[in-house]
């Protein structure tokens, strides 16, 4: 190029400049927070500064007077004048509203205003996704943000009115993963095989950051916390720093569980059973005491109900208590009318939100009208668990204008499944929760998300619909998903998710699905137990063996509650979580099905995968390949026990001992491939599988092909004798 020619290319750069330059080699923008913003808005604008300095190596300054960015929250009076000044009328459509933002360039600032200080989080956090391209859950996908030299745009806006669903948010529940993943967070004093520790305070903030970058707005941050426990408390902390609201487990009304109540007394010298039947002055201290600890945070949702020791009732922790259905309604009843006094002492000056879940028996108890709940409670209802319908009390509770309603919802859930796989897509989420929104139920959200890992797809999918469900379109938002996250082989791998999430099977009577990950642990164990029975007991009778009862259930315990006390409330409330088993051969059937789809899933999958940078194919690998491959291989072990168990009726301890040798060999292949899937930053994150428990369900498939073989030896030799 002439030297005499550049001045006119300088020219033309600066011409075309964008409008709004976050970023560049040669510069970066001023960030001001005004200082009456709160510290979640001040913890937001620090992500968008490690964000710009992850993508470009640049850091983002504090802009000293107005700055070439701004953030504004209407109702922070210092903000509202600021951004009065700077932009006349352009928080105008903003306030009073709740949680709603504007994001525009505006006299070459960018502006980026809330009607709340949710609100400004929350468009700072979409500006960040849309415009930087930072995945939400970043952390739990293991996406950190690509890599660019400049962050410009010519144009920047962004608008949302009010949420669909006022509370959006997380349950971390059955969280053995996150437990002792990293060095514990500190011991926990809790008479139950999971959750000896706290999960760490730097996981909880990146579980707590992921949530609000993801623009939810509730948490129940573990299960079980007790928050006179420092440690545990922690866990609190860190949710109510990002301005959340904080709620509290099903199982902890007012925040004491049963293992609470037995620290606060052990504590006192006393062993008191944990019922309000039998000690209702002592359960009534204890809810005042942690009433008062949970008071001293902002934006507590409190749970009302009565239960009893871990997530069982409160009946099953005293039998004493009542056994009719009516009087134990009326006990509840009047436990959640004492916990409305206790608050109306402990916070009587403060704005309150009251909430109680209708799980299990108070479900069941609900839809037989027996309970009497307090006047501006939101009902939460919850679903099949796993997510999948809405049980019967969602439809036949009438609506009281004194009250609002909300949904409770499984991505993850041990004992049935999902815990080691995502199994509800996006389609049944979006219908469930229109469903909700459409029955008066739209004020509350929350998401059973486990160990959050396995679930970023459908947490990613449910925490967009619930805040704008009117334009959200399941189809749409999957293939934009795929697209934002794979640079090639886009309809490949878009079709690898809908045959994933349609391969699950779904049961004949029910139309639930019937065989995730823990219902084929499940099946299995009582498969191999059967077996191992038989085996001990040489009960093997040489002949053709009758099929299972088509009306037994797979859970001993639901089988023995629907013959004790007319049905329990519990389990009855609990009927679709444990589908009715349908018999060896139908399963069998189900079971080819299932595997069918699963390994066209795969098929698809990996043949994506073999094209894509590393990068993409890391997270292919981890949210789908993977866990399509793990159930798979848990799908063989099952087919195997299954008839292991089939030919042993037969007499043939032999061909038994043949197919229990590769259900184990099937099921061998799990932590071979969990290798991959807990590489670098993952190391030690099966260290806490204790809830479906990969090591002892191998360990228990290995004992009874050993009990077997020693029954074929045995067998042979009798045969070998004159």
């Amino acid at each position: 190029m002439k030297l005499h020619a550049l001045p006119l290319f300088v020219a033309l750069l600066a011409t075309h400049a964008a409008a709004f330059e976050l970023a560049t080699p040669q510069r970066t923008a001023t960030l001001f927070v005004p200082a009456g913003e709160p510290e979640c808005v001040r913890l937001a604008a620090a992500d968008l500064v490690s964000d710009v300095h992850k993508i470009t190596g640049q850091t983002l300054q504090a802009g000293e007077g107005e700055g070439s960015m701004v953030l504004a929250s209407l109702n922070r009076p210092e903000s509202a004048a600021l951004l009065e000044k700077i932009a006349p009328g352009f928080g105008d459509g903003l306030k009073g509203k709740w949680e709603a933002y504007r994001v525009e360039t505006s006299g070459g600032r960018l502006i980026i205003a809330g009607s709340d200080e949710r609100g400004t989080m929350f468009g700072l956090y979409a500006f960040i996704e849309k415009y930087l391209g930072v995945d939400p859950l970043y952390y739990w996908a293991g996406r950190p943000p690509v890599k660019r030299a400049t962050l410009a745009w010519d144009s920047v806006k962004l608008a949302a009115g009010e949420p669909s669903f006022k509370f959006r948010g997380w349950f971390i529940n059955d969280e053995d993963l996150l437990t002792e993943w990293k060095e514990s967070g500190g011991q926990r004093q809790i008479d139950y095989p999971f959750y000896k520790q706290v999960v760490p305070r730097d996981v909880m903030r990146a579980v707590a950051e992921a949530l609000v970058r993801s623009r939810c707005n509730l948490i129940i941050p573990a299960s079980f916390v007790d928050i006179i426990n420092p440690p545990e408390e922690a866990l609190v902390q860190e949710c109510a720093r990002r301005g959340v609201f904080l709620s509290q487990h099903h199982v902890e009304p007012l925040g004491v569980s049963a293992f609470s109540y037995f620290n606060y007394w052990k504590k006192r010298g006393k062993d008191l059973k944990y019922s309000y039947f039998s000690h209702p002055a002592e359960v009534r201290e204890v809810w005042r005491v942690y009433a008062e600890k949970w008071a001293a945070y902002p934006n507590v949702i409190w749970q009302l109900g009565l239960r009893g020791i871990a997530d069982r009732p409160m009946w099953m922790a005293d039998p004493n208590t009542p056994q009719s259905d009516t009087d134990r309604g009326r006990l509840i009843s009047e436990a959640m009318a004492a916990q409305v006094q206790i608050l109306d002492e402990v916070t009587p000056r403060q704005p309150r939100y009251l909430s109680t879940t209708l799980w299990a028996e108070g479900s069941a108890l609900n839809q037989k009208k027996l309970l009497t709940i307090p006047a501006g409670t939101i009902i939460v209802f919850a679903d099949n668990s796993p997510g999948w319908k809405w049980q019967q009390d969602f439809y036949s509770t009438p609506r009281d204008p004194r009250n609002t309603y909300g949904v409770y919802y499984h991505h993850g859930l041990i004992g049935s499944g999902p815990h080691l796989a995502q199994v509800v897509g996006p389609h049944k989420t979006f219908a469930c929760l229109k469903t909700a929104m459409e029955q008066g139920a739209g004020t509350y959200a929350i998401f059973n998300v486990s160990n959050l890992r396995e679930f970023v797809l459908g947490i990613d999918a449910s925490a967009k619909m619930t805040w704008r469900m009117d334009t959200f379109d399941p189809g749409t938002w999957l293939a934009e998903w795929v697209r934002s996250r794979f640079s090639k082989q886009q309809d490949a791998i878009e079709k690898a998710y809908q045959v994933y999430f349609n391969a699950w099977q779904i049961h004949d009577v029910q139309q639930v699905p019937f065989l995730m990950d823990g219902q084929m642990f499940g099946a299995g164990h009582s498969g191999l137990g059967e077996i191992a029975k038989k085996l001990k007991e040489k009960k093997i009778s040489g002949g053709v063996g009758p099929e299972k009862d088509q009306r037994a259930v797979s859970k001993p315990e639901l089988a023995k509650a629907a013959t004790s006390h007319g049905g329990d409330a519990f389990w009855s409330g609990l009927n679709d979580m444990h589908p009715r088993n349908l018999g060896r051969r139908e399963t069998l059937k189900h079971l080819a099905a299932q595997q069918a789809g699963l390994t066209l899933a795969l098929l698809h999958a990996r043949t994506a995968a073999a094209t894509l940078p590393e990068r993409e194919a890391a997270f292919l690998r981890d949210n789908l390949i993977y866990q399509g491959t793990i159930m798979l291989q848990t799908g063989e072990w099952l087919e195997s026990v299954l008839r292991a168990g089939a030919v042993l009726e037969l007499g043939e301890v032999g061909v038994c001992a043949e197919e229990l040798a590769r259900a184990e060999a099937a099921f061998a292949q799990l932590p071979v491939l969990a290798q991959d899937y807990c590489r670098g930053p993952w190391e030690n994150w099966y260290r806490g599988c204790k809830k479906l428990n990969v090591a002892a369900t191998l360990q228990k498939t290995r004992d009874v092909l050993e009990q077997a073989r020693k029954a074929q030896t045995h067998a042979a030799q009798r045969k070998g004798k004159p």
